[in-house]
């Protein structure tokens, strides 16, 4: 194992023993340092990977911190990293969001309030029968990012979040040349919609499934 990574290793230790909590100040340097047995570079480089990807906070002239270590905040490094996607990588996305998506839209039914419902439901009679591509588009990830969201895990909803965007592309790309792809849309968001209304949880799954296996087929075929 490399200095650095053991370095890492032993920070992470610290933090999943919890021997370092959220919002604790590391020791000092040299400190902590002598306490693990590290060089202070090699200790310096582990804490600057680790503020990389947001599990340590380094405040000038104060410290460094752990950070409060939220889901949505460490995931924000996943969706640095798929900023970055190639094209052909679309449809690996596309098949992780067909695991997820419906997992979630599953557990949103039988906690989704009927407030929200009717939010979904008023988006969905806002953007009328035919809407552009663009708005559709936009109107489709809000409208899975407010059902991810009502599942109640913020992890789920965070990874859904972050692999909404590599998939963007191949959602525009099928609006504009594939005939039936914005009414096919709709109709899929009624149905998922009309599911969590009845509290059908395997209803809401499989037409979520549909929904997201719709676009990876098309992609497919295209590709």
């Amino acid at each position: 194992m490399a200095v650095t990574d053991e370095a890492i290793e032993k920070i992470k230790g610290m933090i999943v023993s919890g021997a370092l909590r959220p919002g604790d100040r590391l020791p000092k340097e040299n400190e902590l340092a002598t306490g693990l047995g590290l060089s202070r570079n090699s200790l310096r480089e582990a804490v600057r990977a680790l503020s990389l990807i947001r599990i340590l906070d380094v405040r000038q002239g104060d410290g460094t911190y752990v950070t409060s270590l939220d889901p949505q905040l460490l995931l924000e490094a996943m969706s640095f990293v798929v900023d970055f996607h190639r094209d052909d990588t679309a449809l690996e996305f596309l098949a992780v969001r067909r695991i997820l998506e419906p997992a979630a839209t599953a557990m949103a039914g039988s906690r989704i309030g009927e407030d929200e419902l009717d939010a979904l439901e008023a988006q969905l009679d806002a953007h009328g029968a035919e809407p552009s591509v663009e708005e559709l588009v936009t109107a489709d990830l809000e409208f899975h990012r407010r059902i991810a969201a009502a599942s109640g895990n913020s992890v789920l909803c965070s990874l859904l979040d972050g692999l909404s965007g590599p998939t963007t592309r191949a959602r525009v790309w099928r609006g504009l040349t594939q005939e039936d792809a914005v009414s096919r849309t709709l109709h899929e968001h009624r149905q998922i919609l009309a599911a969590l209304r009845a509290r059908d949880t395997e209803a809401a799954r499989s037409w979520s499934t549909v929904h997201i296996a719709g676009v990876e087929q098309w992609l497919r075929s295209t590709l």
